[in-house]
């Protein structure tokens, strides 16, 4: 009976034993599991602090692309490429410099045509 007895608390013992080695394993890979979304969040958040941030237009450069496009539409490619300059001469790094770029070149390309060899009126 005795030997029973030391048995069954042997058991009990191994067996609270290989639960604690189990919940050991499973809290040290939860902790490795949050040091590595820790890890990638703050490297996310290096990158995205790293980034410019990139900024609505202020309202004189959306009017000054207004006008510039205005101008381009009434048929007046010196005023519009003007325009387009005064933009870029005062916001280069504005989101809407891509687009002034473009435009200035299809105005150009629009006043080297108008006024291209043998468009001229005789004179």
């Amino acid at each position: 009976m005795k030997a029973i007895i030391w048995l069954l608390v042997l058991a009990v013992g191994a067996g609270l034993v290989g639960w604690l080695w189990i919940a050991s394993r499973r809290l040290a890979e939860r902790k490795r599991a949050e040091e590595q979304r820790a890890a990638s969040f703050l490297a996310e958040a290096m990158s995205a602090a790293q980034k410019p941030a990139v900024q609505a237009p202020a309202p004189q450069e959306r009017l000054l692309l207004e006008a510039a496009a205005k101008a381009a539409e009434a048929g007046e490619p010196a005023l519009s490429i003007q325009l387009y300059a005064r933009l870029l001469s005062r916001f280069p790094a504005s989101a809407l410099a891509a687009q002034a770029r473009a435009a200035v070149d299809a105005q150009k390309k629009r006043l080297s045509t108008a006024t291209g060899p043998g468009t001229a009126a005789p004179g």
